[in-house]
């Protein structure tokens, strides 16, 4: 996607301009590129009189390029924006400058600076996917898709109010301009939508016409005489959803929680026994991607899955146990699978590496076989996140719900009223169940084992795995099917040390000795192994079955659902929701 030479797509001028060395175009106006957006995309979408009583505002750009534009808007949003309002903007991105150059290419324009530091300082990676920035300063979400646009817009189920068409000039790059393209745009538009670009080639103009817009030229800005504004017939509606009950205060449900409130919403957390009863309640975790040599759609939503979660949870430094985990290859297949993982461009550069038998050696201290180095895998204690994320938990063991009158009425085991709410995310693993016992899921017990008299100070996994905690060291787990007990077993610490002999007999011979401690919970599987993230029935939405990827996978599922239930757009590509939609195994016939 970018250049070999320097591995960037841009180059600069003599006056310091970018331009691209594919397109050979320039990103902006040479006479202000500031003045130009704001005259050709935010005046021509009729902003900020378009969002005027809005509670949300979706804007969909073709060309995030050095991230002028989004700028622009993030600074006419922060004055001007409705009372509750929060702004989603969708953009593409097929060749990605890196945040020390747009930091560059932003600082003509010190007005500004204070918002382009913001976006820089989060600026997205490089891994081809989507990538959400949160900006709860400016009440803002941005998710970049780095990818071709054409996949992008079929991807993305959002509909946008309004719409930035900058990709570079139809005659230097005419495939961001295709009548498919601009067909896919008036697809994803939301009645009432506007459209703006700077650009009025008549492939341009009948392109709109042809998706539903009526298309107008406008004076142009600076040399250009004339560019084009479109809008869509149509009104635009507001979700009317507020209050949103989460039940279950593991991770999936604080995730939710923390979802929710990112989109304004407010959440409710309620459980029986408080954050953290269910797996997330151990010492500490495996922050991991899920390895697919097959590369789609399910090893890209593990990819992104996984760099979202490793993304919110560098915001809580405290829970960050250690950096990097080791993949030991188990297997003769191994080493060709996650060779083939690293070479690919779902995750960023340098993030993964392989290592030879001697470097994994040389690593752990003891003889070991090649690996997978994960180096943005993290050891996480999910107790400080769930503290974070979840709030106030309801203490309340709910044991039945139904809807009523536009709202879900939850009761408890007396069939007392404990809440009504406009929506409600199931979040409790396997009690899930209890209140929607048509989902698939199945019980596996999981016992980790762990002590304070030895330590570790390398992560690793092998089909087992094995991590330092704060003054020692936990290794596990069992997995044993339909057993949703939860006492600590000696034979199970046994086990777990077999485990952990099989790859590192050294540490385990030092941590037989030691005293061990121990704790079991219930993990919620499903048949095909991937979560359930979705909407069940009007009003009702599921987020469980991550078996022992919850860290991992939740924060992003999370957020998927949370759009659902909010009327927002969702960072997940429509691939990835149908792998983990609710209703998929009734639609395969699986009961």
């Amino acid at each position: 996607m970018t250049t070999p030479e320097t591995g960037s797509p841009l180059t600069w001028t003599d006056d310091g301009q970018p331009r691209s060395r594919l397109f050979g175009d320039v990103y902006f106006s040479a006479e202000d590129g500031l003045a130009e957006t704001r005259a050709v995309f935010l005046e021509g979408c009729g902003l900020p009189g378009a969002w005027a009583e809005r509670r949300r505002f979706v804007v969909g750009e073709l060309g995030f390029g050095t991230g002028l534009n989004i700028v622009a808007l993030l600074d006419l949003w922060r004055r001007t924006r409705p009372a509750e309002g929060r702004l989603h903007v969708f953009t593409i991105e097929g060749h990605p400058i890196t945040a020390e150059e747009a930091a560059r290419a932003l600082s003509r324009w010190p007005e500004v600076a204070g918002i382009a530091e913001a976006l820089v300082r989060r600026w997205p990676g490089r891994a081809r996917g989507v990538h959400r920035i949160e900006l709860p300063e400016f009440a803002a979400v941005v998710d970049v898709a780095v990818m071709d646009v054409a996949e992008a817009l079929a991807g993305w189920t959002g509909r946008a109010d309004a719409w930035f068409l900058d990709g570079f000039s139809p005659a230097l790059n005419p495939q961001m301009w295709t009548d498919e393209i601009l067909a896919l745009v008036g697809a994803r538009s939301a009645p009432g939508a506007r459209a703006a670009t700077f650009t009025v080639a008549g492939q341009v103009r009948r392109g709109l016409a042809a998706a539903g817009f009526a298309v107008e030229k406008r004076p142009g800005f600076g040399r250009k005489r004339e560019r084009l504004e479109a809008h869509m017939p149509g009104e635009a509606a507001d979700s009317p959803v507020r209050r949103v009950a989460v039940v279950g205060a593991g991770i999936a449900g604080a995730a939710a929680a923390r979802a929710v409130r990112a989109l304004g919403g407010e959440a409710v957390v309620l459980d029986a026994e408080g954050p953290g009863a269910g797996g997330s309640g151990n010492p500490a975790g495996l922050v991991t991607p899920r390895l697919d040599a097959g590369l789609g759609p399910p090893a890209r939503l593990f990819a992104q899955a996984f760099a979202r979660a490793a993304r919110l949870y560098e915001d809580h430094a405290e829970a960050i146990l250690a950096r990097g985990v080791l993949q030991l290859a188990a297997a003769e297949r191994d080493e060709g699978r996650f060779a083939r993982i690293a070479a690919s461009d779902l995750f960023e550069p340098d993030a993964l590496e392989m290592l030879s038998a001697e470097a994994a050696t040389a690593r752990l201290g003891e003889p070991a076989p090649a690996a997978l180095d994960q180096r943005t895998a993290l050891v996480l204690e999910p107790a400080p996140v769930l503290a974070a994320w979840t709030g106030e938990v309801r203490r309340a063991r709910i044991a039945s719900l139904y809807p009523r009158d536009g709202e879900w009425v939850l009761l408890d085991e007396a069939g007392e009223q404990v809440l009504r709410a406009d929506a409600v995310i199931l979040a409790a693993a396997q009690g899930s169940a209890a209140l929607l016992p048509d989902l698939p899921l199945r019980p596996v017990r999981g016992q980790a084992s762990w002590t304070t008299e030895a330590a570790f100070g390398v992560a690793a996994a092998w089909g087992g795995y094995v991590l330092p905690i704060r003054g020692g060291v936990l290794f596990g787990a069992t997995h044993d099917r339909d057993d949703a007990a939860t006492d600590v077993r000696a034979g199970d610490h046994i086990r777990n040390l077999e485990t952990l002999a099989r790859a590192l007999p050294g540490l385990a011979g030092r941590v037989g000795a030691a005293r061990l401690e121990g704790r079991a919970a219930v993990r919620a599987t499903t048949p095909d192994r991937l979560p359930i993230a979705g909407g069940a029935q009007p009003g009702l939405f599921v987020l469980t079955g991550f078996g022992s990827r919850g860290l991992s996978m939740a924060p992003l599922l999370a957020e998927h659902v949370a759009a659902e239930v909010m009327g927002a757009p969702s960072p997940l590509p429509a691939a990835s929701q149908a792998l983990v939609a609710a209703d998929r195994f009734a639609r395969r016939g699986h009961s």
